[in-house]
């Protein structure tokens, strides 16, 4: 079952006081000074484990004073204080659960090297592969032309990441390799979940095709 702590928890690697590391990705990023995941229900959130520790606790007051959320796209309560006390850029956008079943397409292939890469998709590394699996593409000519992978990876739980070449875009790939790609995901024992940005319509347009529910909003600075 999809939920923010279980959404943060995946997205971040986190200290024993619960301070966000850094990203969970092959090659992790500092990740953002304060991360927000607001759900119907209630909330989850951790800030950076660099951020001083009296401005970490007031954020920490706030975020658990923050209510449960009715509009997803509706800004944190105490947007303005977070950003008086941290500053940053604003990432915000909705997370979304997959049904409980999920079509097979019959198009997709398992990826496990780089040649299949290499025309459409030249910044990928042989040294990510593992840690971005399981990984699931549509091949043309010998080609990937659409992947969705792990953009982040837990224990319990994965976040889809989702490429697909210029010149193939439109074709109705997207929906298929993520549908792909959260099948091999459960397969694994994880739960699978699909987040983007308000802001990317596109990205959108795929949770829509295939029938994707928002379960949080997520919203950081940083």
């Amino acid at each position: 079952m999809s939920t923010p702590d279980l959404h943060l928890h995946t997205l971040f690697l986190l200290d024993s006081a619960g301070r966000i590391l850094g990203t969970r990705e092959p090659d992790p990023e500092p990740g953002p000074k304060f991360a927000l995941i607001r759900g119907r229900t209630g909330c989850a959130w951790a800030v950076r484990a660099d951020v001083p520790q009296g401005i970490a606790e007031e954020l920490e007051g706030l975020a658990g004073a923050e209510p449960p959320v009715t509009d997803f796209r509706d800004a944190p309560v105490h947007t303005e204080r977070y950003g008086t006390l941290v500053g940053g850029e604003v990432y915000a956008g909705p997370a979304f659960s997959f049904p409980k079943t999920v079509e097979q397409p019959d198009t997709t292939v398992y990826v496990n090297a780089l040649p299949l890469f290499a025309r459409h998709f030249s910044g990928w590394t042989a040294a990510e592969i593992p840690g971005r699996s399981p990984i699931v593409a549509v091949v043309e000519d010998g080609h990937a032309v659409s992947v969705c992978f792990c953009a982040r990876r837990s224990k319990k739980a994965a976040e889809a990441g989702l490429e697909t070449a210029e010149a193939f875009r439109g074709r109705g790939f997207g929906p298929q390799v993520t549908a792909a790609w959260a099948l091999a995901v459960r397969a694994s024992g994880r739960v699978p979940f699909y987040s983007t940005s308000w802001e990317n319509g596109a990205s959108l347009a795929v949770a829509r095709k295939l029938g994707l529910e928002v379960y949080a909003c997520g919203w950081s600075l940083g």
